[in-house]
């Protein structure tokens, strides 16, 4: 057991959490997984492919890190997002409170970042959240889907520059465009809501995507994701271009995105800056 690595993990929604534990049994098969998982948030069969878990509110960072000592983690990692209304409903430990008391702001940065330093008091360093899923990320070129055209490639450059300084000024890290224009921005609603919205306003015709990372990215957490439901809500608004920075964007369960953007005509295009 001393020479067993040990991750303790951090697991938010969706099918993230789920990727990463098979990923690290493939390519780590030694490794010992417990996960904290929070009550609304995880899904229950996740925790199936690990091997000690604990249910948390949002907010108990102290209990967590408790749980994480009591099974000798020395690694930690963030995988998944919580739901902003679970943010909102937010019940801080003793812990908490004073990690929130001596943050300037309060933005995902400063909060996750605020979170790893708390973790490395107690001896856990915190992992890039890409940590065993680096085959994940797309070079920069064609994807999958039909090619695009010149036009796509035009508004794809376009929506990368105006996300970067969205991002850079913690708006948001995804725009929707079309023809040069912005139609819609991410804020605090997420990615898809904001793909509606831009597919409404752009009525569905030449509506495009655009997914960055924040320059200066802490990969330690908040990494552009691109997965069966962004393919699935693209579809439903009219959205038919996809743009993801190269190299820095997650592509989760690629087979079924490669199926969808194949039978729907979506593409999908990773781009450098």
């Amino acid at each position: 057991m001393a020479d067993t690595r040990i991750i303790g993990i951090i697991a938010g929604n969706g099918v993230y959490p789920e990727t990463f534990a098979r990923a690290a049994r493939a390519k780590c098969p030694d490794v010992r997984l417990v996960a904290a998982a929070f009550e609304g948030e995880t899904s229950a069969s996740f925790l199936d492919l690990t091997d000690a878990s604990a249910w948390f509110r949002v907010g108990q960072l102290g209990k967590l890190i408790k749980f994480f000592k009591s099974q000798k983690a020395t690694e930690a990692i963030m995988v998944g997002q919580i739901a902003p209304k679970n943010l909102f409903d937010l019940r801080p430990d003793l812990r908490t409170l004073m990690l929130l008391a001596r943050l300037k702001e309060r933005n995902a940065e400063s909060l996750f970042g605020g979170i790893g330093e708390e973790l490395a008091k107690d001896g856990i360093h915190l992992l890039p959240a890409t940590t065993f899923l680096e085959d994940l990320l797309p070079a920069a070129g064609h994807v999958c889907g039909p090619a695009m055209k010149k036009r796509q490639i035009e508004d794809a450059a376009f929506g990368f520059r105006i996300a970067k300084e969205t991002s850079r000024l913690d708006i948001g890290q995804t725009v929707v465009v079309r023809h040069g224009t912005v139609l819609a921005v991410e804020a605090f609603e997420g990615t898809n809501a904001c793909i509606r919205r831009g597919g409404e306003l752009g009525r569905g015709k030449d509506v495009m995507l655009v997914k960055v990372s924040k320059p200066d990215q802490d990969f330690r957490f908040d990494v552009p994701v691109v997965g069966p439901q962004t393919i699935e809500t693209c579809l439903g608004a009219g959205v038919k271009a996809i743009a993801v920075e190269a190299g820095k964007t997650l592509l989760l369960e690629r087979e079924t995105v490669f199926r969808l953007c194949h039978e729907h005509g979506i593409s999908i295009q990773a781009i450098e800056e």
